[in-house]
């Protein structure tokens, strides 16, 4: 009777043991999301701030193609909202908006030698492609955190652990189809 009741009080220690391991890798793939979220979050904000730099640059040359600029201010003010509320659905739709909104500028300012020749477009220019690039960088981070989360709080027993303290899964930072789609060159250059 002792031995059974050590083996079973043996098995509960194991048993809880095992929940906590459980509870504490749930807790740090949350902060693992949470920390690449931030890291696109800085990388954004970054990008946010050159933006109107680059459009004022642009505007004492551009003077016919306010539409194009106010595209990208446009596409820049809705990647803020979804940024501040948290939206990642909302966030991945305007994305799509201002790349597009961005490759059209570029392609617009092709038309503008003198803007083309100005060194501060040019390192505007050359800025927002390496954020683009590193925020790209910090997408596959980020899903890749979101998916590491999402699997283990599907999995049993994880599951159990993950329903108990309220562990829940997180969203994928998905593209429209304009981001997924070839580039339209053709279109771009009209």
């Amino acid at each position: 009777m002792e031995i059974a009741l050590i083996v079973i009080a043996v098995l509960a220690v194991l048993v809880v043991l095992y929940g906590i391991a459980i509870y504490n890798a749930l807790v740090n793939l949350k902060h693992a999301v949470d920390k690449a979220w931030s890291n696109i979050d800085v990388l954004l904000k970054q990008r946010h701030d050159e933006l109107p730099k680059l459009v004022e640059t642009c505007k004492q040359y551009m003077n016919y193609e306010q539409e194009t600029l106010e595209k990208v201010m446009r596409a820049r003010a809705a990647v803020s909202q979804a940024r501040d509320a948290g939206d990642v659905a909302a966030l991945g739709i305007a994305e799509g908006a201002l790349r597009a909104g961005l490759g059209g500028l570029f392609a617009v300012a092709e038309a503008y030698p003198d803007l083309k020749a100005d060194g501060t477009f040019r390192n505007l220019q050359s800025r927002i492609s390496g954020l683009e690039d590193a925020i790209a960088d910090r997408r596959s981070l980020y899903n890749e955190s979101v998916n590491r989360n999402n699997v283990r709080v599907d999995q049993f027993p994880d599951l159990v652990v993950a329903r108990q303290f309220g562990f829940g899964k997180a969203q994928l930072l998905e593209f429209d189809e304009s981001e997924t789609a070839d580039v339209d060159l053709k279109a771009l250059f009209e």
